[in-house]
């Protein structure tokens, strides 16, 4: 069963996404921006290829990411510790020091 599976999931990456195989090098994105997947690192005759073009993933574009996740994940955690309150399941003891 499970190397029908592990042989399904290869042909499946192999026919859409070219990673296993050389004929499909480009994948294309939703920006209609071809984005180019490397499968050789040298030539016929043993020549190392050139490095890749890196494209910088800035602190900007980083921090645009994270922070609307990071609020979403705060509203989330904040509501369903006020239901849990609610329905008395979980609710925090106050603590008394007085030390």
């Amino acid at each position: 069963m499970a190397t029908a599976v592990l042989r399904f999931s290869r042909q499946l990456a192999k026919k859409h996404i070219g990673l296993l195989g050389r004929e499909k090098c480009y994948q294309t994105s939703n920006l209609s921006k071809a984005v180019p997947c490397r499968t050789v690192v040298s030539t016929a005759s043993g020549a190392i290829l050139p490095k890749p073009n890196k494209t910088s993933f800035g602190l900007i574009r980083m921090t645009i990411v994270v922070v609307p996740f990071l609020y979403v994940g705060t509203l989330i955690s904040k509501n369903f510790a006020a239901l849990l309150e609610e329905h008395d399941i979980f609710v925090p003891e106050d603590d008394d020091d007085d030390d």
